[in-house]
């Protein structure tokens, strides 16, 4: 560098030393004598360590024989030798590895040499890479999805031959071109898809259409084709699809149709008769029963009217049950009927199988051109006709009746269905009539003791829940109450009186009664309990264990007077914070004598205050602590939906509860929800 100005020796130094690109000189024994940082870094060296060395002192065998090869050729007089790659360094960039090395001679000043330049072309190679693997897995792809790709003008014409799809049709190549591919659709899909097509064109959207197209063999195939737009700007550039072959996919939903259709009316007849069997279980009473079959026969059979009746086994008369519309047509059976009155439900109870007419003509064979019968034709648009008997343990206790407004064929599994749905329904009417018989008392009872409905009261939401431990089998203790007051306020309050029956519900219609009686002159919690416990100790006795909640609440300032006679705390459920036990200290059941706490809180607007009985929290298998701590945590679950409507707060709170547990005790809830009221609109 004798020839150099100091300022170009400088530069020169620098570029050796910081230049991203690597630099070396080799002298004529292949030995490093100068290198720059980048390179040397390359190599995984320092400039130090590499001075002297030869590169198979440095290097991999590979890299090496590459560096000392080039440097012979250029000792041995060529100009350049370029391309070489570094693929093997123990670099320090992992991520680029991809080098080109060229080697230039070197001579002055009676040295000879060579001189290498590196060039990083790492980003230039993974970007070849990326793009080579990404045209691979397209084709890879549009192979396995068997998909041919079609391309079309900018006017919806096609320009281009697509080998793959006239393989299929067998069209030339003035036959597809164009227009021209249409054609192989089928006669009654060309219309469709070739005005699809020109709306798609004409308003540059998308086209996607299933169709069938004509092959060479002369059969058809479904075929999905896609085709999007290319824009180039504001300029449409041409259009690219794919055909797809979708007939194994059509084929296979067709047999599933077809095994759909098959199995579908079995099915369905099974699913109806596990209805009709939930919906006939949860029918308490003969009304019930009878609204269950009308729906049934409605949803299950298709049947346009549906009969019930119930047979007196002394008198050998039949009694139609419920509101049966057929009875005011003359001939038709009346209400009540002895079993020789010709019609299908006396025919069924008298020969214990089912009878059958598909038509007003096989009604009339089968009952003899009675006159009755052919009066009754001649007024209904009934024109089919299906009784079973009603039979319990073998004997009869009624039939079941279906009647269609147009004539209809019965089959043998449509016959077995009807059959089985009769044995459930004879049981529903078996259930519904002992229930009757032993609860009649207690329903009257224990609808005299709960309110019939709660107060509407403007500004609160209250709703009430009641669900018997014996599914009626006794009257319980529990009770709720709710009343508006002289004052604007509103008062409510839940109770327990423990043990069961009659007993147990004449204490708690008399605490109820009087709790009415002390609100109205006396409404504060603390004063109508201490009332509550001078009465308690007149007339109930010493083992007549009563515990309740009273509040009274102002819906305007959301302010709630509580008093609690040894009950369990109420749940306070907020839209926006956990929900909470509303703990005070514990009072003494009714009738114990003891200084009547008064507890003041306010209801946010969006809060739900929660009053409840203890069948709701505990049972066989769960305490009283654990399930108030559950109570909570159940509680802190609730949708904001749920939260805001007491109705679906009650439903949420016992269904959860009572998941997996079996109901030994009445569960009762009261709630008092205070909505948020919209802000008024600014004047």
């Amino acid at each position: 560098m004798s020839g150099l100005g100091s300022m170009d020796s400088a530069l020169l130094e620098t570029l050796l030393k910081e230049a991203p690109i690597g630099f070396a000189f080799l002298d004529s024994h292949s030995r490093f004598q100068r290198i720059n940082r980048t390179l040397a870094a390359v190599y995984g060296r320092t400039e130090d360590e590499c001075r002297g060395r030869t590169p198979s002192e440095l290097l991999g065998d590979a890299d090496a024989a590459a560096h000392e090869a080039a440097i012979a050729a250029v000792l041995g007089g060529e100009t350049v030798v370029s391309g070489g790659r570094l693929v093997s360094l123990p670099t320090a960039r992992p991520q680029s590895a991809h080098w080109v090395v060229s080697w230039f001679p070197c001579r002055g000043d009676g040295a000879e040499g060579v001189a290498l330049i590196a060039i990083d072309l790492s980003d230039r190679h993974t970007a070849e890479v990326a793009l080579r693997r990404s045209e691979e897995r397209y084709r890879s792809l549009l192979a396995a999805t068997n998909q041919i790709v079609w391309a079309a003008g900018a006017d919806g014409s096609v320009s281009e031959d697509c080998p793959e799809w006239r393989s299929i049709t067998g069209q030339t190549t003035e036959q597809y071109l164009g227009l021209g591919w249409l054609a192989a659709a089928h006669p009654d899909d060309q219309e469709l898809v070739t005005r699809s097509w020109t709306d798609a064109v004409a308003d540059r959207t998308a086209f996607d259409e299933v169709f069938r197209v004509r092959t060479q063999s002369g059969d058809f195939r479904y075929y999905r084709s896609r085709a999007v737009p290319i824009m180039r700007g504001d300029e449409l550039v041409e259009w690219v699809g794919a055909h797809t072959d979708v007939t194994t996919q059509h084929e296979a939903d067709d047999m599933r149709q077809r095994l759909t259709q098959q199995l579908g009316e079995a099915a369905l007849r099974t699913v109806r008769l596990q209805k009709a069997t939930s919906d006939l279980a949860e029918a308490l009473t003969v009304d019930e029963v009878v609204q269950a079959m009308w729906e049934i026969g409605q949803s299950a059979v298709g049947a346009d009217r549906t009969a019930l009746g119930e047979l007196d086994r002394e008198r050998l008369r039949l009694r139609l049950l419920g509101d049966h519309g057929g009875s005011g047509v003359p001939g038709a059976q009346p209400v009540e009927s002895g079993l020789d009155f010709p019609c299908s439900m006396s025919m069924a109870v008298r020969e214990r199988k089912p009878f059958i007419a598909g038509s007003p003509f096989e009604l009339r064979a089968l009952l003899d051109d009675d006159p009755q019968v052919v009066t009754f034709l001649k007024h209904t648009d009934e024109q089919a006709w299906v009784a079973l008997p009603l039979l319990s343990a073998g004997l009869p206790i009624g039939a079941l009746c279906f009647s269609f407004a147009s004539q209809r064929d019965i089959s043998d599994e449509e016959k077995v269905f009807l059959e089985a749905l009769a044995g459930q329904c004879a049981l529903a009417l078996e259930r519904a009539k002992l229930f009757e018989r032993e609860h009649r008392t207690a329903e009257s009872l224990q609808k005299s003791l709960l309110p019939e409905d709660l107060p509407e009261v403007k500004g609160i939401r209250m709703r009430a829940f009641y669900r018997s431990g014996t599914q009626n089998v006794q009257v319980g203790g529990d009770w709720y109450d709710a009343f508006p007051l002289p004052d604007g306020r509103v008062a409510g309050v839940l109770g327990d009186v423990m043990g069961k029956g009659i007993k147990a519900a004449t204490g708690m219609s008399r605490v109820r009664n009087a709790l009415r009686a002390l609100a109205f002159s006396m409404p504060e919690p603390a004063d109508v309990l201490t009332g509550l416990d001078r009465m308690f100790d007149a007339t109930e006795g010493a083992d007549q264990v009563t515990t309740l909640v009273y509040f009274v609440l102002d819906p305007e300032t959301g302010q709630v007077d509580l008093s609690n006679a040894g009950h369990l705390p109420p749940l306070v459920v907020s839209e926006n914070a956990s929900p909470w036990l509303l703990e005070t200290d514990p009072d003494t059941p009714l009738g114990v004598r003891s200084e009547r706490g008064h507890h003041k809180f306010f209801v946010q607007p969006g809060n739900t205050v929660v009053l409840y009985s203890d069948g709701l929290v505990e049972n066989r298998k769960r305490a009283v602590a654990s399930g108030l701590d559950e109570l909570v945590t159940v509680a802190s679950q609730a949708s904001p939906e749920v939260v805001g409507d007491p109705q679906h707060m009650l439903k949420y709170l016992v269904g959860s509860m009572l998941k997996g547990y079996e109901q030994d005790d009445d569960v009762t809830l009261l709630a008092v929800h205070l909505p948020v009221t919209e802000a008024a609109p600014e004047q």
